[in-house]
C-alpha cells in the first residue's frame, strides 16, 4: 500500500502528516508494510525542508520531519499512489483536474478518516501563530487510526 499526502507547497501540513502517519504506523502496525510519501500541488518549495514552526512543532511530540525535502505532485503519483489524500478541498479540486480519469477514485480528503471532528480541511498554518502547527498535529493524528484501519481493511490485513 502506498499513500501519498497532499498540500499546496509540501512544508508544513503533508509533511505533518507523513511523518505522524509513519509514526502511527511503526507504533501501531510494525509488520504492514506502507510506502509513506507527501508532496505539494504547487512548487514553491521544492527542495527545501519542511518549515520550521512544523519541526518544532512535530519534534515536541517526537517526531521527526528533519530529513524531509518538499517536492511537487508529478503525473506518474496518480497510477503510483494507491491512495493520494489532500489536506484540503482546494488541493482535492487540483489533484482531481490533473488526475487521469482512471485513477480519481484514489483522491481523498485526509480528515475523511478523522472521526471527531466536523472539519472538512485541515486549515493551514502558514500565517498563523504556532497554535495553528499544534492544531493541525491534532487533526492529522485523529485521522491516523481511520486511515490505518482503511489500509488494513484494503490489505485485507485486519
Amino acid at each position: 500500500m502506498k499513500v501519498l499526502f497532499v498540500c499546496m507547497g509540501n512544508i508544513c501540513r503533508s509533511p505533518t502528516a507523513e511523518g505522524v502517519f509513519r509514526a502511527h504506523v511503526r507504533r501501531h502496525a510494525p509488520g504492514l508494510e506502507i510506502e509513506i510519501d507527501s508532496a505539494g500541488t504547487h512548487a514553491y518549495h521544492v527542495g527545501e525542508p519542511p518549515d520550521p514552526r512544523t519541526i518544532a512543532a512535530a519534534t515536541r511530540r517526537g517526531i521527526d520531519l528533519t530529513g524531509l525535502r518538499a517536492r511537487q505532485v508529478q503525473d506518474d503519483d496518480f497510477e503510483r499512489f494507491d491512495l493520494i489524500l489532500a489536506m484540503d478541498r482546494l488541493n482535492h479540486a487540483t489533484l482531481l483536474e490533473r488526475s487521469p480519469p482512471g485513477h480519481r477514485e484514489r483522491i481523498r480528503t485526509l480528515l475523511e478518516f478523522a472521526g471527531k471532528t466536523t472539519l472538512v480541511d485541515v486549515p493551514d498554518p502558514y500565517y498563523g501563530g504556532a497554535k495553528g502547527f499544534d492544531d493541525v498535529l491534532d487533526l492529522v493524528e485523529s485521522a491516523a487510526e481511520g486511515l490505518l484501519a482503511e489500509i488494513r481493511r484494503r490489505s485485507g490485513a485486519g
